[in-house]
């Protein structure tokens, strides 16, 4: 782990890409696109950015193209133009693929954490070249299903506005205690609105029923939770049918929390090696 009050270091330059709802940050360890395999796409989940992947992102997955990139209104990436637009599920999911078309890219593996998780979901419909798709801290829910998914504790989820106080709990519990520094930097730096008009919309059922999705997606499918989570109810995660999961059942990793790839890289990039190499992607 980085010293707590060093962010970490990313490989290679920050890169911008261009979308409807302003610049795009990302990060690139292949800008030739010259490996044959699909490129691994990570995305973070609400109030944090793309430096939790450094581990990810410095690991060898056989000289695959990483990707990691800034949603709209969090990181290095422009507050979205378009608030009630953007900042939804479903339109964090749209600026992946227009994302993803800048690039060139019509083809890759989805991993997202938490909000990614959720917008990984949601490109299941929006994005035909999703290879396979990974999710940690994400219950697939709908508006009927969504007190089930989550367990109580999501009070600053959904907060425009947090004290300085208030950051560093909400950092502790999408991390780990005490949070490092630039965790608490990201939730800080995040735009409020993008907290506060993503949870209206989930919680109103303005997003995809996910429930569904997954009951039907033929996409490969992991969820590699933390067995300690604080916000994902494993019972529920474990009881929904599934189209195409990967070893039939949730894989949970036992005294980790919401953020296991960044408590466990090694073991949790094991898992998505061997989920990679099952679906031979």
């Amino acid at each position: 782990m980085e010293a707590e009050h060093e962010p970490p270091r990313l490989p290679g330059a920050t890169r911008y890409a261009g979308t409807r709802y302003g610049r795009i940050a990302y990060t690139d360890t292949d800008p030739s696109g010259s490996a044959a395999a699909p490129p691994l796409l990570f995305v973070h989940g609400n109030s944090s950015s793309r430096k939790v992947f450094h581990a990810q992102l410095a690991d060898d997955f056989g000289g695959r193209r990483l990707l990691a990139l800034d949603l709209p209104g969090h990181g290095e990436s422009d507050d979205a133009t378009d608030p009630g637009a953007a900042y939804t599920q479903r339109g964090y999911a749209a600026a992946i693929v227009e994302f993803l078309g800048t690039l060139g890219i019509d083809r890759a593996v989805v991993v997202g954490w938490s909000l990614g998780g959720h917008i990984g979901l949601e490109l299941i419909p929006l994005f035909p070249g999703l290879a396979g798709l990974v999710v940690t801290g994400t219950p697939p829910v709908n508006r009927d299903t969504l007190m089930e998914g989550f367990r109580p504790g999501l009070a600053y989820a959904g907060a425009e506005d947090l004290t300085p106080a208030q950051a560093a709990e909400f950092a502790g519990q999408i991390a780990f205690s005490p949070p490092p520094a630039w965790v608490v930097d990201d939730v800080v730096r995040t735009d409020g609105r993008a907290r506060r008009l993503m949870f209206e919309s989930f919680s109103a059922g303005r997003d995809s029923d996910q429930k569904a999705l997954v009951e039907k997606s033929p996409v490969p499918l992991a969820i590699i939770d933390g067995r300690d989570d604080p916000f994902v109810d494993h019972g529920y995660v474990a009881s929904l049918p599934y189209a195409a999961l990967w070893r039939g059942t949730p894989t949970v990793l036992e005294g980790r929390r919401h953020a296991a790839f960044l408590e466990d890289p090694v073991r949790y990039d094991d898992l998505l090696r061997a989920f990679l190499r099952d679906h031979g992607l």
